[in-house]
């Protein structure tokens, strides 16, 4: 396992932020008050962060690596989209 917050804190840092960002964006795909199209961003993007993370934390032998700082703001952004739904379809129902 590559994650070793005492040799390499910033890797690891961001490979937690990156699991947990795409764990996030997972559970929030299953959220019925998005539309179809924020559901499938949620998954296709939550499966990419949750696999590049695996990825870096089991297999990754060293060397160089990609860091997606979209990866933390894209998750912000779909959780905004998300409220604002959720607001759109409160405003409906009154």
């Amino acid at each position: 396992m590559n994650l070793d917050f005492s040799a390499d804190p910033q890797f690891s840092w961001y490979v937690v932020l990156l699991l947990v960002s795409g764990v996030a964006m997972i559970v929030l795909s299953f959220a019925k008050s998005q539309g179809n199209v924020g559901q499938i961003l949620n998954a296709v993007f939550g499966t990419l962060f949750v696999g590049y993370g695996v990825y870096l934390t089991f297999i990754f032998d060293g060397g160089s690596y990609w860091m997606f700082f979209q990866a933390f703001i894209l998750p912000i952004l779909l959780v905004f989209q998300w409220a604002k739904s959720l607001g759109r379809s409160g405003n409906r129902s009154a």
